[in-house]
């Protein structure tokens, strides 16, 4: 991605004139008397200020606010002349000056050109904050989502959201594109890593991340709006490409894709980015039925839908964008377009449309309330200029300590012949591997640029530094990148490697994903040694190892990782036991992409596994082996009970039910049972996360082999898709290995 660095902004004291794409001059507006009109009084109530406003802006000052550019096709002086409504930086796209000061000042500069506007409407800025601030230098990197997915902790999530969005207030920043929520059901994508696995409870559950971006509610300390995203159905590809045509029938689509939005609409988040995907033929965003109907209409979102990168050049199947397409993206419900270099003829072509009728100005209003809402919310017009009070926390000791712990938590261990974990003291530990000493290749992409960079890019702790620092007294550490000097004399061989960094397009792999000629030259050479070898993955998504595994002593699946390498040493020494579980299937070959839970293929290793060690330290005080709402207090000693949750999204003729059985008792089930009776005809014929089965009326779900045992204080979720009739009315009880459950 090309950057042009960022040049001196000049901001105009007066309106500064200009004219537009389509050839017709900027109108303008009476300057608003600072803090004399309705909307900028913040006793009053958020949705008066957005209609006072609404009724003092022109179509250009309409138009403006739902264009984005990218910072480095737009000045000061653009944003004032064009009343733009937002900017962002695409991945590596920073000032000159990269740290928290640099962007901090950028984002004055261009907010001094919004206020110098005469209505004074604050710009947003948008950034991909999608493992942290990542974009900008010395800030914390946690795991990318895979590994978070991997230690089921939504908890965990939440502290991850909170202190991002600290470091993105820090940096001056508002608005983060993420979480993705895209359940990946094809690890060929080069955006697996972006998913949280390939089922939509571990997405739904996650989306914690929200609350800790947002806050509680938007506007208070370091809230920062957050971006669901990509809708709907982008992890369904079928070719493993970004860009792929999901074939999927609407129950699945429903089933699998959209649970993890619902769960984000519901938690209150701001912003949903549509996918370049298209479903069934259709492209995401021109497609009504998902923006509008399902998504604004069904699912009752009331924040603002952006676009992706350039996403509506792509309608037509041909380069650049039409005002043809821009009629399409707008109705189909987008509300902001990220339009990065040509925004201006964007603009244009939005003008014209609804000039000559193509796009009603009811749905221009309805764009601009949305975005005008979050601004508001966000408390824009009252501090629209960076908070530099949060600056200190970029890179801070306490995000630091919070990342490590989300690397320990996110380690699957897949195999262990009794060499896990390593003893601290006494004799040679010889570690080596491309990625062993690399903190590029263990942060992976979307770190400082878009596709990420092998090499010492990022301050932070390797894996090697973190080995090192574990190890006590009379514990010798050799390190040699490609193996060379090992011999017999060593107690175990630690081998890191894996992929090196990469995103979507670079990272859409249709072929082969093993590891290459320099990793299994690295691990012979190990091997020749006749010492136990461990191998730590660091990769983004599972690997064609299944040949090699047999001569390997112990398997960590690290993912990757971010900055805080240490967390890897906690695990591979015992100061902490792992309890990161798969959160996708492990394939036998890559020839069996796609491969998912339940679909019959015979896995290396099945979703939902992963050991730890039978003795030693215990996990980490709050760890989440499985997805679980806070836990309910159980009821006094010796007593059985239970709670059920029951949500359903109906369409036509059939329905999708989402259900959450918590074991409210003081007893262990292993295996749990739960029955119900359909009292309208209903007819289950799909399930997800339990076994369903149904006789008539009733119906039975069991625990999966991964989810079988249900703690006191536990609980499970899963799904199914069912048909119905008219009526579609909730069971009316519930029983759980024969209790009676209470239902919320």
């Amino acid at each position: 991605m090309h950057i042009r660095p960022l040049a001196a902004y000049g901001v105009a004291a007066a309106l500064i004139a200009g004219i537009g794409a389509a050839g017709a001059a900027l109108t303008t507006t009476t300057p608003a008397a600072a803090a004399g009109l309705p909307y900028q009084d913040p006793a009053r109530p958020v949705a008066d200020r957005v209609t006072d406003l609404l009724a003092r802006m022109s179509l250009d000052e309409k138009v403006g606010q739902m264009t984005q550019a990218e910072r480095a096709s737009a000045t000061a002086a653009d944003v004032t002349t064009y009343r733009l409504g937002s900017l962002l930086s695409g991945g590596g796209s920073a000032p000159a000056q990269n740290n928290a000061a640099g962007w901090a000042d950028m984002y004055d500069a261009f907010q001094r050109g919004a206020m110098a506007t005469p209505l004074q409407i604050p710009m947003i800025y948008g950034i991909d904050a999608v493992h942290g601030d990542n974009n900008v230098y010395g800030s914390t990197i946690f795991p990318h989502n895979i590994g978070l997915g991997a230690a089921r902790d939504p908890e965990l999530a939440q502290q991850i959201g909170r202190a991002t969005a600290e470091e993105v207030t820090g940096a001056g920043l508002d608005w983060t594109f993420a979480p993705c929520l895209c359940v990946a059901r094809n690890d060929r994508w080069g955006r697996t890593y972006e998913s949280f696995g390939e089922k939509p409870e571990i997405a739904s559950a996650m989306t914690t991340i929200v609350t800790g971006f947002q806050g509680s509610t938007l506007g208070g300390p370091a809230s920062v709006l957050a971006t669901a995203k990509h809708y709907l159905g982008d992890g369904g590809t079928t070719n493993g490409t970004d860009q792929g045509n999901t074939q999927i029938s609407e129950s699945e689509l429903r089933a699998i894709h959209l649970p993890p939005f619902q769960a984000a609409v519901d938690r209150g988040v701001g912003s949903v980015m549509i996918s370049y995907s298209s479903w069934n033929g259709v492209k995401s965003h021109g497609n009504k039925y998902l923006i509008t109907d399902l998504l604004k209409g069904e699912l009752g979102f009331t924040g603002l839908v952006v676009s992706d990168w350039a996403g509506i050049d792509q309608l037509d199947g041909r380069s650049g964008f039409t005002q043809a397409e821009v009629v399409q993206a707008i109705n189909a419900g987008l509300d902001m377009i990220m339009v990065p270099n040509d925004w201006k003829t964007f603009i244009g072509y939005l003008r014209a449309a609804v000039q000559a009728g193509q796009i009603p100005m009811s749905r221009i209003d309805d764009a601009n309330r949305r975005i005008l809402t979050k601004k508001f919310e966000l408390g824009l017009f009252e501090h629209p200029y960076a908070d530099r009070s949060y600056a200190a926390t970029v890179g801070s000791a306490a995000h630091r300590t919070l990342a490590r712990q989300a690397v320990r938590e996110s380690q699957v261990l897949l195999k262990n012949n009794d060499v896990l974990p390593l003893a601290k003291t006494g004799g040679k530990i010889f570690v080596a591997g491309k990625s062993a000493d690399d903190i590029g290749n263990q942060s992976g992409g979307w770190t400082l640029s878009w596709q990420g960079a092998s090499g010492n890019t990022v301050p932070g702790t390797t894996i090697l530094q973190g080995i090192r620092n574990a190890v006590g007294g009379g514990t010798t550490v050799t390190y040699q990148r490609d193996g060379n000097g090992i011999d017999g004399s060593y107690r175990a061989a630690i081998a890191v490697v894996g992929e090196t960094p990469y995103a979507e397009g670079q990272g859409d792999r249709p072929g082969s994903m093993s590891l290459d000629s320099t990793d299994l030259a690295t691990i012979n050479r190990l091997r020749a040694a006749g010492v136990p070898v461990i191998v730590v993955l660091v990769s983004g998504r599972p690997l064609d190892i299944a040949a090699e595994v047999p001569n390997w002593s112990a398997l960590l699946a690290a993912w990757l990782p971010g900055t805080e390498g240490a967390g890897v040493a906690d695990v591979l020494f015992g100061d902490y036991a792992p309890t990161g579980k798969l959160p996708v299937t492990w394939m036998q070959s890559a020839g069996q992409q796609p491969i998912n839970d339940g679909d019959g293929k015979a896995a290396l290793y099945p979703y939902g596994f992963g050991l730890t060690y039978a003795d030693g330290p215990g996990p980490d005080p709050t760890p989440s082996p499985s997805i679980t709402p806070t836990p309910t207090t159980p009821p006094p000693s010796g007593s059985a009970g239970c709670q059920v949750a029951w949500t359903t999204n109906d369409w036509g003729t059939g329905f999708s039910a989402n259900v959450t059985v918590t074991n409210t008792g003081t007893t262990t089930l292993n295996p749990w049972s739960l029955q119900w009776t359909f009292t309208a005809g209903q007819s289950v014929i799909q399930g997800w996360s339990a076994r369903i089965t149904q006789s008539g009326a009733a119906v039975t779900a069991t625990g999966e082999s991964w989810n079988a045992s249900l703690p006191p204080g536990a609980s499970a979720t899963f799904g199914f898709n069912a048909t119905r009739g008219s009526a579609n009315p909730a069971p009316s009880s519930f029983t759980l290995n024969g209790t009676p459950c209470t239902v919320r």
